[in-house]
């Protein structure tokens, strides 16, 4: 089952933000951990469902960054300045794209271009939540547990979707929070995202698909539970195939990449017309998923 609802998803477990990005909140018995970070405009409404869920931001000693893409990072910023006792965790590669003067200006100029297509823009004037050099943290790898207290957060590298992509598991839930590196759930159907390396996205949902999942927690769109959570990654591997042949299949009739991304980008545009990336990001996603494939034929 599907819940796009910000609340309490179960004991200690909470959703955030809004129906398009999604954060998670996860309470130890002696941390509270921030698990991704959504786009900048969505954080008004974050402190606002903290504190009406009575959830005090001082409490929030850890910070989970899922990978480096601007609409998963966009409230850390306030958070560290906020409390700069947060421990924020990456992947090394992670840490390596948030140190470039030209990912940061990438990542602050897509969050404005984002917050102004949602017309959000007028929200974010008082907070800071620009990236600069000085947030810093520490690296994980994969086979690294983070104990929260009564709760582990397991590290499993996921590259694909991006270079820095990881997926976090807590088995005392069984839950799992592969952002889009475990495809995005829109609609009734699951997107796959391998923007990245497609080939390597695949192999990376592999890696995910015999955990034993009840809770899926998805950065776009709510989480998922029941039947549903449990099939998910299958699900996912499947779509990523089919989609993946779809591309193959356009690019084999207009043996042009370009007017393959046209194609490609008119059919999302159809399906759903107020995406809330603006479509010169999504051309630029689309690109790079052709390109690779294209190249693999």
């Amino acid at each position: 089952m599907r819940n796009e609802k910000p609340g309490l998803i179960e004991p200690g477990l909470w959703c955030l933000g809004c129906r398009e990005s999604t954060v998670y909140l996860l309470e130890g018995s002696h941390d509270m951990m921030l698990i991704s970070g959504g786009t900048s405009y969505i954080l008004p409404d974050v402190l606002d469902q903290l504190a009406s869920f009575g959830l005090d931001i001082s409490q929030i000693t850890k910070s989970l960054i899922l990978h480096a893409h601007f609409d998963h990072i966009g409230i850390i910023p306030y958070f560290k300045r906020k409390n700069p006792s947060i421990t924020v965790y990456a992947l090394e590669r992670g840490w390596e794209i948030l140190k470039m003067d030209k990912a940061i200006s990438t990542i602050n100029n897509f969050s404005r271009m984002t917050a102004e297509r949602m017309d959000y823009a007028q929200r974010l004037r008082d907070y800071d939540c620009e990236w600069r050099h000085d947030v810093r943290g520490n690296v994980v790898k994969e086979g690294d547990k983070i104990d929260l207290g009564g709760r582990t957060v397991e590290i499993y590298e996921t590259p694909g979707h991006s270079s820095c992509s990881l997926a976090a598991y807590v088995p005392e839930l069984k839950a799992l929070f592969p952002s889009d590196g475990g495809g995005v759930p829109f609609g009734h159907k699951i997107s796959p995202a391998g923007s990245s390396n497609f080939t390597v996205y695949q192999q990376s949902l592999n890696k995910l698909a015999d955990l034993e999942v009840s809770t899926l927690c998805a950065d776009h769109f709510g989480y998922i539970t029941g039947d549903e959570a449990a099939t998910y990654i299958r699900r996912s591997i499947q779509s990523a195939a089919d989609y993946r042949r779809q591309v193959e299949k356009i690019y084999q009739e207009e043996r042009d990449q370009e007017k393959t991304v046209d194609r490609l980008m008119q059919m999302l545009i159809e399906e759903d017309p107020d995406h809330f990336l603006p479509l010169e990001i999504m051309a630029g996603v689309t690109r790079q998923v052709v390109k690779h494939i294209a190249a693999q034929m």
